[in-house]
């Protein structure tokens, strides 16, 4: 009778596990459900923080462009102006009042870039160096040691340590 006993007492913890499990599943249950909402919203909020995010992105970027192409406009309009002179060129002063116009509108354009911080990558009398320049050919040099860039076929520019586009050069031998 002692196994019979024993196995009554293993049945009723069994029981009073499963009765005191019971009565706090109810609990236990509310509170998981509250804790899949919250993290249903918490979910959804983050959804709608990268969705709305994306879309500001969007908007900075068009205004950022329609700031740099008003910045440009009037660059551009000084160009129109200098070629709708150029049957005026051919008067004794044409030439130099053009090319003032054209000095005028370098000088636009470079403060505009200056304006963005970016700068020209030095190249004539400097050593060559293939993280700035682009050497697109060699020349003879009696003056310049080898390395060293005699001529610039197109300007480099950079921004900060960013390089924008690399000066393409001639070097000498």
């Amino acid at each position: 009778m002692s196994e019979d006993n024993n196995i009554q007492d293993e049945n009723k913890g069994q029981e009073e596990v499963k009765a005191s499990t019971c009565e706090n599943c109810d609990k236990h249950k509310a509170e998981a459900e509250e804790y899949k909402s919250g993290w249903q919203r918490a979910l959804a909020d983050y959804k709608n923080l990268q969705k709305e995010s994306a879309e500001m992105r969007g908007v900075w970027a068009k205004a950022s462009e329609q700031y740099i192409l008003e910045e440009f406009v009037p660059v551009f309009e000084n160009f129109k102006k200098a070629f709708a002179h150029k049957d005026a060129m051919a008067e004794e002063n044409g030439w130099k009042q053009w090319a003032d116009g054209i000095g005028h509108i370098k000088k636009q354009f470079g403060d505009i870039l200056k304006n963005y911080q970016v700068e020209e990558i030095k190249t004539i009398g400097e050593k060559f160096d293939p993280r700035f320049h682009e050497a697109i050919g060699e020349e003879e040099s009696a003056e310049n040691e080898p390395g060293m860039i005699l001529k610039e076929v197109e300007g480099g520019y950079k921004r900060g340590d960013k390089i924008i586009k690399p000066a393409r050069v001639i070097v000498s031998k």
